[in-house]
């Protein structure tokens, strides 16, 4: 008889207290929470399937990158801001050192190994890899009512490249030239005397495109460069930051489905589509809540050919129809994707960003998700 998720998360669960803690305990000691912890992600997540083995390659042979991967997994669940922490750490704590697959402190490689292997991991995608196979692992056979769908700001210590326009304003500065519309750009735009313009729908648009698009020619299109970002508040105040946006799907449980990481700059809803074309590849859901930075008839009727129910309120300046009383309970659900990105950057490391470059920022982030999303599948048995 095929066991259910729920069961086999209950034998898992029951096979660690029973048979695994017991032998470790009387080999390593007493375990702590945040070793049982790291124990329980490292035996759930199948990271030993995507780490590139050096066996076998000529020269002088690499240091272990599992034990590394294992390493980088243990920083994002103790917390821990920095690589030199971790390394510090590993030299303090011979549990921790044991878990993550070295036997002596002289087996520990320098701080360059570590920064050369995340590299590696980071342009390999290696935590996107072993998140994804998790999450079909566990959850594919499950049916999902809610997916809540949001972004959150990603603050990165890296320069950003300058806009067009501010070079220009820059250029002309320097050049001592006046400031104005350029000669040519006032015909179609310019405001008629009786009032504001006739409104004129914008055609060729990303949203437009990305209805045709493949998903590898939509996640193309989508700029991953470090930029300037801002949101405004629910009371009204607008917050500024220089990096990038993380995007999340998150289903019933507060577990992550699906992340993409954009430029700061990048509308919310720019990223609606290809989250929603890859979450259904991976899962099953009914509902698909969003707050009214969604709200837009290419995402509306992308999520109603993918066999889901949209649920947006409607922004105060336009026209929609009223949520039922069903729909507006519904869309209450939606304030789990917020504690997931509380729980990313409070726990997991999601505030500590110390690398460069998107697919390093994206890595860095992934490993956090990947332990969140360990621990929240794992208590939806206890």
């Amino acid at each position: 008889m095929k066991l259910t998720f729920r069961q086999q998360i209950a034998q898992f669960r029951h096979v660690l207290a029973g048979q695994l803690f017991p032998v470790l305990e009387e080999e390593l000691g007493g375990l702590e929470d945040r070793a049982r912890a790291l124990i329980t992600t490292l035996e759930l997540i199948p990271l030993a399937r995507f780490v590139p083995s050096a066996r076998g390659w000529v020269g002088r042979p690499c240091k272990d990158r599992l034990a590394i991967a294992n390493a980088f997994v243990a920083k994002a669940v103790y917390g821990l801001a920095t690589t030199r922490q971790l390394i510090e750490r590993l030299h303090q704590d011979e549990q921790l050192l044991q878990i993550c697959g070295w036997t002596t402190v002289r087996q520990i490689p320098h701080e360059s190994t570590f920064s050369r292997a995340f590299a590696e991991f980071a342009i390999m995608e290696l935590p996107q890899f072993v998140h994804e196979a998790l999450i079909v692992a566990t959850q594919q056979g499950r049916l999902i009512g809610h997916i809540a769908r949001d972004s959150t700001a990603i603050e990165a210590r890296e320069r950003f490249p300058q806009r067009p326009r501010a070079r220009q304003r820059q250029q002309a500065a320097e050049t001592g030239q006046k400031r104005g519309r350029p000669a040519g750009t006032g015909g179609p735009h310019r405001r008629h005397k009786g009032g504001k313009p006739p409104y004129q729908p914008k055609a060729n648009t990303r949203l437009h495109r990305q209805r045709s698009l493949q998903l590898s020619q939509m996640l193309e299109e989508l700029p991953r460069d470090c930029s300037l970002g801002v949101k405004t508040s629910a009371e009204g105040h607008q917050k500024y930051w220089r990096g990038y946006k993380l995007h999340l799907d998150v289903a019933d449980g507060q577990i992550p489905i699906t992340a993409l990481l954009t430029s700061a700059s990048l509308h919310d809803s720019q990223a609606a589509i290809p989250l929603a074309t890859i979450t259904a590849r991976r899962v099953t859901n009914l509902y698909d809540v969003m707050d009214t930075a969604y709200y837009a008839t290419e995402i509306l009727e992308h999520s109603r050919e993918l066999g889901h129910v949209p649920i947006v309120r409607a922004p105060r300046r336009r026209e929609g129809r009223e949520l039922s009383w069903a729909e507006a309970d519904r869309l209450r659900e939606r304030t789990m994707v917020e504690r997931v990105y509380g729980r990313l950057k409070d726990e997991f490391g999601g505030r500590n960003i110390r690398v460069r470059g998107a697919r390093k920022v994206m890595a860095h982030l992934m490993f956090g998700v990947l332990a969140l999303s360990a621990d929240q599948i794992l208590k939806l048995v206890k």
